[in-house]
């Protein structure tokens, strides 16, 4: 066997870091899928009052897109373990991702807040519970939702202020 053969026979296993980009990828599609079907370029969206503390535009796909690819890493600690509750843990991510998902073509397609808001309040109890969840089989996997978590509740402020100044 050559030298380079034999450092190569060394390498570490590539697969769970494979793995690992694959969780993340597909948390990432997922999450933007609604953002094409629906989105706040719209003359509706524009017309809303919004409270002071709203966002640039282009924090929302910076933000996300950490945000979806620190689910994505919590999803394969979870997902890779093989402590009790991670069934149910991944379960519940589940959940929330679809209620995550819902969130927009509510807010932005139906053109209904107050709808919105039941489903991002809906989703925080679906974060915090993953999380206790998720603490229950990786307790790094917990903490990756935190970001997460405060997030969703500022979105959810954000989204009840849009509401209350606008209906």
């Amino acid at each position: 066997m050559t030298a380079a053969l034999a450092r190569f026979a060394r390498l570490p296993d590539r697969r769970p870091l494979l793995r690992a980009v694959g969780f993340v990828l597909l948390v990432n599609v997922v999450g933007g899928l609604p953002g094409l079907l629906s989105s706040p370029d719209t003359d509706w969206f524009r017309r809303l009052e919004k409270p002071w503390f709203y966002p640039p535009s282009v924090a929302f796909p910076i933000v996300w897109t950490a945000l979806f690819t620190l689910l994505g890493i919590a999803l394969w600690l979870v997902w890779r373990s093989e402590n009790a509750g991670r069934r149910f843990a991944i379960g519940l991510f589940v959940l929330q991702m679809a209620c995550n998902v819902a969130w927009t073509p509510a807010f932005f397609a139906l053109e209904a807040p107050l709808l919105a808001l039941g489903i991002i309040l809906a989703l925080w109890a679906l974060v915090a519970a993953t999380i206790v969840a998720f603490r229950r089989v990786d307790r790094r996997a917990a903490a990756l939702l935190a970001p997460y978590l405060l997030w969703v509740t500022f979105a959810a402020v954000l989204n009840f202020e849009l509401w209350r100044a606008n209906a």
